[in-house]
This record gives C-alpha cells, sequence and structure tokens, in this order.
C-alpha cells in the first residue's frame, strides 16, 4: 500500500485536534503537528497545543520539541518533517497525519518552498535592533527600497514577513523576489488534504469560549513568565501581545481578552481566505467524522 500523508487543516477553533485523535486510533497513525506555535514547549496553553494525555494516547510529533529561544522557520520544518517521516511510514503503518493551522507550515511539505539562504545570526540580531528602535513602518519602507517588487505584494501589518525579507536582502546582497520560483516540489507519498470548517457563527462562538477556558487554565500566567523574551517574534501572536499591553498598564484585562477573541476571529478568516485558495482540499463538517473516514478510504 502507498505511503499517504492525511493532511486535516482548518482554521483556529473549529476542533483539529481532538477530531485527528480519533482518525489517529482508527489508522493507528501518529500525528505531525503544523501550527508553527505550538512547537515551542514554554507556550502550550496560548497556543492550546494537544495536552500530555492526548499525547500519551496517540504519538506527536514537534509538540514542545524546541525552546522559545530556538530560530525555527518553515525551511526548517520542511526539511525536518520530510527527514522524519521515511521513519514513521512502515508496511504496517502506511498513513500518517500532519494537522494545524498554520499554512506556510502545511504548504512546506505537501508543495515545498523556495531554497532561501539561512540567515546568520548576525543579521537577525542587526535587522531585530532595527526594529525595535524605529519600528515596523520604518522597515516597510526600507523593504521598498531594497525590494520594490516584494513590497508591493508583503503583508505590511506583519513584522516576521517583512524582517525575514529585509534580511534576506541584506545578507546576500539580491532581492527577496529573486529568490521566490514557488516551484511545485514532488513528493515521495500520496497526499490527501482534508478541510475542516463550521458555520462561521459557530466559530465565533466556539473561539469566544476558548479564549475564556485558557484564561481559566492560566494564560496570564504563562504570558508573566514569558515576559523577558517579550521581543521574540513567536511571541507576537494573539493572545500574548494583547496580555503584554495589559501588563504594562495600557488596557484592562477584560479589555485584553476581548481584544484576544477579536484578533483570533480576525486570524480564522485569514486562515480560510488562504486555504480557499487550494483546490486540493476536500472540505468537510468536523461533525461528520464517518463520511470523512469513508473518503480517506476510498483514496488510499
Amino acid at each position: 500500500m502507498d505511503n499517504t500523508l492525511i493532511v486535516i487543516l482548518g482554521p483556529t477553533g473549529v476542533g483539529k485536534t481532538a477530531l485527528c485523535i480519533d482518525f489517529a486510533k482508527h489508522f493507528a497513525s501518529p500525528i505531525v503537528n503544523a501550527d508553527s506555535r505550538q512547537i515551542f514547549a514554554e507556550m502550550p496553553i496560548g497556543t492550546a497545543a494537544p495536552t500530555l494525555e492526548q499525547q500519551n494516547i496517540v504519538k506527536h510529533y514537534f509538540v514542545g520539541n524546541h525552546k522559545i529561544t530556538d530560530y525555527y522557520s518553515a525551511a526548517m520544518y520542511e526539511h525536518d518533517v520530510l527527514q522524519l517521516l521515511p521513519t514513521i511510514f512502515t508496511p504496517d503503518h502506511s498513513k500518517v497525519i500532519l494537522t494545524g493551522g498554520s499554512m506556510m507550515y502545511i504548504d512546506a511539505v505537501c508543495k515545498g518552498i523556495d531554497d532561501i539562504p539561512t540567515v546568520t545570526p548576525e543579521i537577525r540580531e542587526q535587522v531585530m535592533s532595527i526594529y525595535q528602535q524605529h519600528g515596523l513602518d520604518y522597515l516597510v519602507d526600507m523593504l521598498q527600497q531594497l525590494d520594490p517588487e516584494h513590497w508591493a505584494i508583503v503583508d505590511k501589518q506583519n513584522p516576521r514577513r517583512v524582517i525575514h525579507a529585509i534580511e534576506i536582502c541584506m545578507m546576500t546582497g539580491k532581492t527577496y523576489s529573486s529568490f521566490r520560483t514557488n516551484t511545485h516540489k514532488k513528493r515521495p507519498f500520496n497526499i490527501i488534504k482534508i478541510g475542516l470548517n463550521r458555520e462561521r457563527d459557530i466559530l465565533y462562538q466556539r473561539i469566544n469560549e476558548r479564549v475564556l477556558q485558557m484564561m481559566e487554565q492560566g494564560l496570564l500566567e504563562e504570558v508573566k513568565s514569558l515576559l523577558p523574551y517579550r521581543h521574540l517574534n513567536a511571541l507576537n501572536t494573539v493572545g500574548y501581545k494583547e496580555l503584554f499591553n495589559y501588563l504594562d498598564g495600557n488596557i484592562t484585562l477584560e479589555e485584553a481578552v476581548r481584544q484576544i477573541q477579536s484578533n483570533t476571529r480576525r486570524y480564522m478568516r485569514k486562515q480560510l481566505t488562504w486555504f480557499k485558495r487550494d483546490c486540493e482540499i476536500t472540505w468537510f463538517s468536523p461533525d461528520n467524522i464517518k463520511e470523512i473516514i469513508n473518503y480517506i478510504e476510498s483514496k488510499t
């Protein structure tokens, strides 16, 4: 039987984690995490990472396996997953589940990403220093001078994207655009993409409730423990930046929670917009477990 990577994707709050455990038990499959923040050990609550109990039920990879101070990228994730998969595909286990909501991580494994040079620590520190001193708008203007082609299409509100493009420009002396070929790489395994979605008002309700649950689980204490690292890109994440703002005394705790809910809903819409562009995804309601399993089995 051919090896198959079953990709379970969808927006935050849709219910991927619990459903994938059911799928993993059915197919006797391990789970490979494709959430770019759940890889950091210090952020389990705010990233809704699988609990230790869930990880004991099914073997998970790439959950809490890095420190928050580690540099990690989609390119490194692509390499690491492609190194891992041949070791967990076996004649008795020809299916592996990859799941998460980080669009670039999923694309990196399924399609490949461009061979962009790895940024040196010196360049990374230099650009981060500019960001901390002058802010995002300054970097956006800087990118316009260095690479006007990429400046025209980059998400100018996303510091990580802007910073990375400038790092490549400064390190190589070339434009970031020159490295982007968007070549779809062939993989030595089959790929089935399953998209999970719910009615918008139900997703909103689930997100709002999950944020309250995170607060009850100790999200504020988790954020307090990460204050010394707040400058790191990993913490430029919904849930953390709003509570940092509260701890700075700029907003009330009630307002911080409201902003987390609102910004999570906004991120959910952004995820769906990205995923909807991929015609390889077949969409299901998370409530139709048997229908999803039947579809997977019909394709393998």
